[in-house]
């Protein structure tokens, strides 16, 4: 479904709808982006006080592997809901939710 202004609106009863609505991932994903936060305003820190380039680039690496590991939580997470939810689902619809999942895999393993 589009809007307005033609971007795409995703909702509950669309394939790309489904979240984070189990309670326990959306509060662990939220904590670890809250901790990459600090982690980022740190680097900024850093940069602004001259601190060792290769101190800064440790703690890159750090941002970054957990930013990894938040990735991976919500692919787990959107496997999870996914493909439980796919069940109660017609084999067609299944298999247009099986080839959404490869596509945010595919997708995130571009970017990770």
């Amino acid at each position: 479904m589009t809007g307005r202004n033609g971007r795409v609106i995703f909702g509950a009863d669309t394939l790309r709808g489904y979240g984070m609505r189990d309670q326990r991932p959306k509060k662990e994903v939220l904590l670890r982006l809250k901790r990459i936060e600090g982690q980022l305003r740190g680097l900024q820190r850093m940069v602004e006080q001259d601190v060792a380039c290769i101190d800064i680039l440790t703690q890159v690496a750090a941002v970054t592997s957990a930013m990894k590991r938040v990735g991976m939580l919500v692919v787990q997470t959107y496997m999870d809901e996914c493909l439980n939810a796919s069940d109660k689902d017609s084999p067609s619809f299944r298999a247009e939710r099986l080839k959404e999942l490869h596509r945010a895999i595919s997708q995130y393993m571009d970017w990770a």
